[in-house]
């Protein structure tokens, strides 16, 4: 039985080996703070990283019931960053060196049953470690808390100790099994589908620790058709079960050709981004919640069907995510260029183990990142990487990040990072330019980011050359059938060290912000689906933000045949995809300022309307878009689709702003964790475009069973911004009400529910 203790934690940003000992009217003089939970909230701009770089300490009392001795009492952490030392009743269970993976610590010999306990975690989160990512310059924060979930288990003595799913796309399953004190037992496994629908059964039989089913019934899981099943197993003695354990899995199989990623026996073209575990102010601790929407922005937003989680292993809950709807993961070890010593690299092997063993049950996990990110060769040190992730997972292939061309490879797959595109030049380079083997497959995973670093607050120019350079890679790589895939660098932007990033350490790389706001860049990537009607013009249409008042070439990403343009409601031109980009499912559609056409769709109906105008007596000289001394005009794009109007948007001059709010859920479970809405602000004119030049300021005032999480001031920038609220362990009803300026102009309410334990709590 598993037990979360995410509430009631004493938290000092100073540890000292009293805690262990101190009197509970001292302790009670201490924060009393909740998991997920960062040792320091940080300013979004300006902010230091040494903040966060302290040895910490949390400590969490437990009355623990007398009928629980004799039995297996486990405590695990899901992620502390970055080393930690658990206590119990004043004894040192264990450290554990890697701020990414869980940490599971035996209690059951330490702890005083029928009576209170005290867990103590020690936390050091300098980055004096000698352990990844450090030792160097890293180009992240890094953070620090127990910013994961914390929980209880309770078992008996005879229990399961790991259980890896092997499925296949035949529809066989082959699952090995280890088991503590299991010699004298039986197991008996169900196979339950979506619905809770038993698909397939193994009848008790004497314990193995491997055995393989077939499921005749199940459906395979893909991009498209992410299809889960939940594997349950029974360990029983004499007819009694002692444990009960399950496994979400999918039905598939992963390959690699030299052209690139087969699920399932098909190709798949992986289109991705890259994504840190980073939000302002809170860092890395955000709750399930929030980890779940940004694989949903992913899939549905941005349209992607990959993922790299750099620069480590991220949270359960985000990939949990991205098995339910179909996102294929790229997760990999943590580092950031530098190796250390012997020691250090012990380390890093054991994070590979912990990686593998505690992520390899999810099928949206396609391959093992086994080196540390843009790091050198080092073969001895990478073969054993290497080694253990396919001793421990034979079923993926592995990779590892590099810059270097042509570097020694020892895993299955090419992984590189490739900053070739400057704008005016190719996107990428070809495959055979990178890879020693080319029988290997190869993916590009990284590009752009800080060769164009872009504010959402940026001037027109600048945001839509950022969006034109991701179309560019993205339809380079296309061009070459043996890239099998790219990930883009990266999802948002992020805080980072001083040495990287703006003066303000921010990495300006994403095409969203770090508020999950898009850049036009971001639709460079929606318009690639087909799933929902995509149409962002990347422009304001005003003069006055180009040099000599001409617009240049105006950008319209759409995942539309054509667009049709409209000046003061007359057809003013018809306009296909851009011929720069045609490999690209849905190039952009770019019009130039002087109306000319940029594809021979656009040319043949511009060329019938050049000639009617000539019949008429009408002055061919170039009609430019925007004109000085002329009345500005009022201009609508529509997207067509199939020869019928998909979508539309209309661009004038601005007459009034109003701010809006994108919620993601107006019901809030105060459970497990605390839970949190994530509230997207944009100032948007009366046709619903971004007023992009609008930096009011912001008031947050939240009552009720909600509080706001961060500050309750902000800035728009971009015309952009964002909130959180989060539950404070009241149920009911919370509001927040939204001031720009001194007028109110958003309230949301939100509904709080408290989750219902599955067992009596311990408290």
């Amino acid at each position: 039985m598993r037990y979360q203790i995410n509430d009631n934690w004493y938290y000092t940003d100073h540890y000292t080996g009293s805690l262990n000992s101190m009197p509970k009217e001292r302790l009670e003089e201490l924060e009393q703070v909740r998991i997920p939970h960062t040792v320091k909230e940080l300013p979004m701009h300006y902010c230091n990283e040494k903040d966060y770089q302290m040895v910490s300490g949390y400590v969490r009392e437990l009355d623990i019931p007398g009928d629980w001795e004799g039995r297996c009492v486990t405590l695990t952490l899901e992620g502390a960053a970055h080393q930690a030392e658990v206590y119990c009743n004043g004894t040192s269970l264990g450290v554990h060196g890697c701020g990414y993976t869980a940490f599971e610590t035996d209690l059951s010999e330490h702890l005083r049953y029928g009576h209170r306990n005290r867990i103590v975690v020690r936390l050091d989160s300098r980055e004096s470690l000698n352990i990844p990512p450090f030792g160097h310059v890293v180009d992240y924060m890094t953070y620090g808390g127990l910013y994961r979930p914390v929980y209880l288990e309770v078992r008996e003595k005879t229990h399961f100790t790991d259980i890896f799913v092997m499925p296949d796309d035949r529809k066989h399953l082959e699952v090995q099994v280890q088991a503590a004190g299991a010699q004298d037992c039986q197991i008996r496994a169900c196979v339950l589908d979506g619905g809770g629908e038993a698909v397939a059964r193994m009848e008790e039989q004497k314990f193995q620790d491997h055995f393989h089913m077939h499921v005749p019934r199940a459906k395979l899981w893909d991009t498209e058709h992410p299809n889960l099943y939940t594997l349950r197993l029974e360990l029983l003695r004499y007819g009694k079960v002692l444990d009960e354990r399950e496994v979400r899995f999918g039905f598939r199989t992963i390959g690699m050709k030299p052209d690139g990623c087969y699920l399932n026996g098909s190709r798949v073209q992986i289109r991705g981004l890259d994504r840190h575990q980073s939000w302002p102010y809170m860092g890395y601790a955000a709750p399930e919640r929030a980890q779940r929407l940004d694989a949903d922005i992913l899939r549905y937003e941005l349209g992607c069907n990959g993922v790299r989680t750099s620069h480590y292993p991220q949270s359960q809950a985000f990939v949990d995510r991205c098995d339910e709807i179909g996102l294929l993961v790229f997760t990999e070890i943590p580092g950031w260029q530098h190796i250390g010593d012997d020691a250090w690299k012990d380390q890093a092997v054991q994070n590979v183990e912990e990686m593998v063993l505690q992520y390899r049950n999810h099928p949206s996990i396609f391959l093992w990142g086994v080196r540390i990110n843009e790091s050198q060769d080092d073969d001895s040190f990478y073969a054993r990487t290497v080694e253990a992730a396919h001793r421990l997972d034979p079923t993926r292939p592995t990779g590892g990040v590099r810059y270097l061309r042509k570097s020694s490879l020892l895993e299955d797959v090419y992984t590189y990072n490739d900053f070739v595109h400057e704008g005016n030049n190719r996107g990428c380079i070809p495959k055979a330019e990178a890879t020693p083997d080319p029988e290997k497959a190869y993916f590009i995973t990284e590009y752009n980011g800080h060769m164009f670093p872009t504010k959402a607050f940026d001037d027109e120019g600048h945001r839509r050359e950022h969006a034109l350079r991701h179309a560019c890679v993205l339809d380079a790589a296309l061009s070459h059938g043996d890239i099998g895939g790219t990930f883009g660098w990266c999802m948002f932007d992020y805080n980072t060290h001083r040495d990287f990033g703006s003066g303000d350490r921010i990495c300006y790389h994403g095409v969203l912000d770090m508020f999950r706001n898009p850049k036009p860049a971001a639709a460079v990537y929606a318009s690639q689906q087909e799933e929902r009607p995509v149409l962002e013009v990347a422009s304001a249409m005003n003069i006055g933000d180009h040099p000599a008042g001409r617009l240049g070439e105006v950008a319209v990403f759409t995942n539309g045949d054509k667009v049709r343009l409209y000046r003061n409601g007359e057809p003013a031109g018809e306009y296909g995809p851009s011929l720069r980009y045609s490999h690209l499912p849905h190039p952009p559609v770019l019009i130039r300022d002087s109306m000319a056409p940029e594809s021979r769709a656009s040319a043949k109906g511009w060329l019938a309307k050049l000639r009617e105008k000539l019949a008429g007596g009408t002055k061919a000289e170039t009609q430019y878009m925007g004109s000085w001394g002329e009345e500005t005009a009022s201009w609508t794009f529509e997207a067509v689709k199939d020869g019928k109007p998909m979508a539309s948007v209309t661009v004038e001059p601005v007459e009034r702003i109003h701010l809006e709010a994108l919620c993601d859920t107006d019901t809030l479970v105060d459970g497990d964790t605390w839970d949190m809405a994530t509230i997207r602000l944009r100032a948007a004119d009366q046709n619903g475009n971004t007023a992009v030049y609008a930096n009011d300021v912001l008031h947050f005032a939240a009552e009720g069973a909600v509080q706001v999480e961060g500050p309750d001031f902000m800035a728009l920038e971009g015309g952009m911004g964002g909130c959180y609220v989060r539950t404070t362990g009241m149920e009911g009803e919370g509001k927040l009400h939204i001031y720009r300026g001194r007028e109110e102009e958003i309230v949301l309410t939100f509904r709080v529910q408290a989750k219902q334990p599955a067992v009596p709590s311990i408290e």
